[in-house]
């Protein structure tokens, strides 16, 4: 039995009748019953979103087109208590995304929920993109999110499921960065698809959203082990590396650099980014029944980071207070961290 993962508060009433407050309702957010699909379910932000639904109940389809991670991602489903199994795929093949949700109804007999996660992460400048790499990265996010949410959406339509579908969108997605055209193209398209595809499916009771992160710090076990092995920071970087995405900037002399490469203010006013354990929460209430009548709308979940004036510069670390304490989801051990 999936161990399911709930959050509990209470709603509280003020009536004016002998000057109480009454708790009128208790609130528990749980998945159980339900079935997903996480497409690109690698092992940072698509692990860390399937893990979040198996752990409120759902059971959970893992695809990705690397069988690799998607039996590593079943794997710390299991091991974390959750049910889970294999939709192996390539995105963009609506042959392959037929097949895949195909074997889901076939085990389970439903779909209740889609995360359309799948993308290609980094990239280059608008001065040195090829067009095949440009045009791959719109391909998957975008033919991908079209062709999961079409076929996902029939199969709920179909079967009078009021279902809830959610897209990965970006911090680039809404705001420019240097180095990732093709990623901030297909992520702004993104943003707009899910109003589109809101309305076409509010007829049938089903809602699309989605959710922007800002680059996550991974949480993930197995990752920063692996992270550790390669020699990278816990962020996946190199060593000496400037941060951010994108390839370096070309040799020809007049080339200006496209961003700093200096030591970087902390930016993010709650002084994190937050975790894919953030994302997972955040995007499993957004799955559930409490959020019934939230659709073609999108849900930040970056500290604060997408809403800040690009003037504004917030307080050192040490004098913020953070945010509360992560609720974890993976109950396995973390790697040391290397020492320095």
């Amino acid at each position: 039995m999936a161990q399911v993962c709930r959050l509990r508060f209470s709603s509280i009433a003020l009536f004016r009748r002998n000057a109480a407050a009454h708790i009128i309702g208790s609130v528990e957010i749980s998945l159980e019953g339900k079935v997903a699909l996480v497409t690109g379910a690698g092992p940072n932000i698509g692990s860390g979103i399937a893990l979040a639904l198996a752990r409120y109940g759902a059971r959970v389809a893992c695809n990705d087109v690397d069988d690799a991670a998607v039996k590593a991602c079943i794997a710390r489903i299991e091991r974390n208590g959750g049910e889970a199994m294999a939709a192996v795929g390539d995105v963009t093949d609506e042959k392959a995304v037929q097949g895949y949700i195909d074997s889901v109804l076939a085990k389970w007999g439903r779909l209740d929920i889609l995360v359309n996660n799948a993308a290609l992460l980094g990239g280059r400048g608008v001065l040195d993109e090829t067009a095949e790499a440009f045009e791959r990265a719109v391909r998957v996010s975008a033919l991908g999110t079209f062709l999961n949410t079409k076929h996902a959406g029939r199969a709920m339509a179909s079967r009078g499921i009021k279902g809830s579908i959610v897209c990965v969108s970006s911090s680039n997605g809404w705001n420019g960065s240097a180095g990732v055209c093709a990623y901030a193209f297909h992520k702004g398209g993104i943003n707009n698809f899910v109003r589109a595809a809101a309305m076409d499916l509010a007829p049938y009771g089903i809602r699309v959203n989605s959710y922007t992160p800002t680059a996550p710090h991974p949480d993930n076990p197995e990752l920063l082990a692996e992270y550790a092995r390669q020699g990278r920071t816990p962020f996946g970087l190199r060593p000496g590396s400037s941060g951010g995405l994108g390839a370096p900037e070309g040799t020809e002399e007049w080339r200006r650099p496209a961003r700093f490469d200096g030591p970087r203010n902390p930016m993010v006013p709650m002084g994190t980014t937050g975790t894919p354990t953030d994302i997972g929460h955040a995007v499993a209430w957004l799955c559930s029944d409490y959020a019934r009548l939230i659709t073609g709308t999108d849900l930040v979940v970056d500290g604060g980071a997408r809403a800040k004036n690009f003037a504004y510069v917030p307080a050192a670390p040490d004098d913020l207070a953070g945010p509360l304490p992560l609720i974890p989801l993976d109950d396995t051990p973390m790697p040391p961290t290397p020492e320095t």
